[in-house]
């Protein structure tokens, strides 16, 4: 792995993890669901249209097609969704730790279910990684952290999952920009009906919710997304994965500076259990995978 590829890897990691902080900001000022609609619409207008500007097409594959209502409903609208809906009730580090589990429930499936071969690095980082969710977890319950804010994040994680082992690949035959932009209206338009029905609109408008609002469209929702495709088509998916035990980490670390959420000590030598935990499931899947296995592990 060259230089590149890890800057390309530690900066999409950064990005991802922001996006629970920026998130947590956006809907004690906003309505979730109405965010997440208008912040779909502008990101997905603007990735067609660069697309188009740069002579993309709408004849997608077949892959592609799929990709795009998978991933559009599964990850950007259920798997964001209950984690917007969530972070109205739990702090960003709890749902960032949470949502880094998904390479860990990838890896578990294809492990029970598709027979998949995980060596036995692989077995010990899967009890190291749901163990340390499972010690911040009782640690925050015990603690007072809403149940439903919890389950919801769980449910949006399991959902990112279905879509991970649903859609192998989403970047075949070009037009990249145009699978994510069609990705992204696809979840605005499967979360509108919901919105319009049970949110108001109310928002309270402040200089901090324009600016997490106008970070989390481009930042995590666009930029993130590309630099996840160039990684993969650098040193492909399996390889690229191995970034993710680095999202408790940040998720941790900048909501703590930004937000200032408390820190206990079992949050701490959780977070490090469960980077453990992931990085060795990673390793131990890179060694029985093809190294250039396509699959999108998109981002928030």
């Amino acid at each position: 792995m060259d230089i590149r590829a890890i800057l390309l890897g530690l900066l999409f990691a950064l990005i991802w993890s922001s996006a629970f902080t920026s998130a947590r900001i956006i809907v004690e000022a906003a309505p979730p669901l109405w965010a997440l609609v208008l912040r779909y619409a502008i990101s997905g207008i603007v990735g067609i249209g660069i697309a188009r500007a740069l002579g993309q097409s709408w004849n997608l594959t077949g892959a592609q097609w799929r990709a795009v209502l998978v991933f559009g409903v599964c990850q950007n609208a259920i798997y964001l969704g209950f984690n917007f809906i969530a972070m109205q009730w739990i702090e960003a580090s709890l749902a960032a730790i949470i949502a880094s589990t998904m390479p860990l429930m990838v890896a578990a499936t294809n492990w029970a279910v598709f027979r998949e071969k995980l060596p036995a690095l692989g077995m010990i980082g899967l009890a190291a990684g749901f163990g340390g969710v499972a010690l911040i977890m009782g640690q925050r319950i015990s603690g007072g952290a809403d149940g439903m804010g919890l389950l919801l994040c769980i449910l949006g994680a399991m959902a990112l999952t279905a879509a991970t082992l649903t859609v192998k690949s989403a970047s075949g035959s070009g037009n990249l920009l145009m699978v994510v932009g069609l990705q992204l209206m696809a979840g605005g338009l499967a979360l509108l009906p919901f919105a319009a029905l049970f949110e108001p609109v109310a928002v309270d408008w402040t200089p901090a919710l324009a600016a997490a609002f106008l970070y989390t469209t481009f930042i995590p929702g666009l930029l993130a997304t590309f630099i996840w495709f160039i990684l993969v088509g650098r040193i492909g998916a399996t390889r690229a994965a191995t970034f993710h035990f680095l999202n408790p980490v940040f998720g941790v670390a900048i909501a703590r500076v930004l937000l200032g959420e408390p820190l206990q000590a079992t949050d701490l030598i959780g977070v490090v259990v469960i980077a453990a935990g992931i990085l060795a499931v990673q390793l131990a899947r890179a060694e029985v995978r093809a190294p250039v296995t396509q699959q999108q592990d998109g981002p928030n």
